[in-house]
């Protein structure tokens, strides 16, 4: 079984953990409603992906859903 020879030291554990981090979420704006999205990612709140509309927005699914009840 291997065994280290010696501690490895703050700095050259420091060195290796460099990279460890985590990354902020990136965001663009949305071309149809200018909201903040995720890139390649159809808008919540208009639901837009390019110059189309793939999905219905979210405040017409809920009046859609008003009038049925």
């Amino acid at each position: 079984m291997a065994v280290p020879r010696k501690k490895t030291s703050p700095a050259k554990r420091g060195m290796r953990r460099a990279h460890d981090f985590l990354t902020a979420a990136s965001y663009a704006e949305c071309a149809n409603c200018g909201e903040p999205r995720r890139p390649h990612h159809v808008c919540a709140s208009c639901g837009h992906y390019g110059d189309r509309e793939v999905v219905a927005p979210k405040a017409a699914v809920e009046e859609i859903d008003d009038e049925a009840a």
